[in-house]
């Protein structure tokens, strides 16, 4: 991998061997990214003082950051997507949640599994989102449950995002060899 992985204090990221991190994506200190993760580019991952868990399947696109308070670190479930330009902030996303371009995660906020957080959603602090919810605007607000099929589409997303990091990971070990 061609991006920063730096640790921190001693403490180094531990990423699985299937881990996808991106040039130009940072990832430092005590982040632990699970099989099949991906952090696209001008991500910024920085566990600092607390630790980030990236589940299984996930995937961080580009330019978003993942953060954390002096107190809580970020859990991100497992075939969760994290669009571009997302913030997650010392938060816990659950398993196969679609957090939308541009959508903020606050301190202390929690995600229930199958959920979509929209586009430019900001989930305020302390806030909990029950599972399969549809969450839009600024401060978020469950607009709707979302339909079985609609929890069902959202695993798809996170492993289309895994194949696509497995063509990045081949052409640019080719380009690099």
């Amino acid at each position: 991998m061609n991006a920063p992985v730096c640790p921190f204090l001693q403490t180094p990221p531990t990423l699985a061997e299937t881990a996808f991190v991106a040039p130009g994506a940072v990832v430092c200190g005590a982040v632990t990214l699970e099989e099949d993760t991906s952090v696209w580019y001008q991500c910024v991952l920085r566990a600092d003082i607390e630790r980030i868990r990236v589940g299984r399947g996930s995937n961080i696109q580009d330019g978003s950051i993942v953060h954390l308070s002096s107190s809580l670190g970020t859990e991100v479930g497992e075939y969760v997507t994290c669009g571009h330009r997302a913030l997650l902030h010392a938060c816990r996303v659950d398993d196969e949640v679609l957090v939308g371009m541009g959508a903020i995660v606050m301190d202390g906020a929690e995600i229930g599994a199958r959920s979509i957080v929209g586009a430019g959603a900001v989930v305020t602090q302390g806030q909990r989102i029950p599972p399969g919810s549809l969450v839009l605007g600024s401060p978020g607000r469950v607009v709707r449950a979302l339909s079985r099929d609609e929890q069902a589409s959202i695993r798809g997303w996170a492993e289309k995002y895994i194949r696509v990091a497995r063509e990045h990971r081949t052409r640019l070990e080719a380009k690099n060899s």
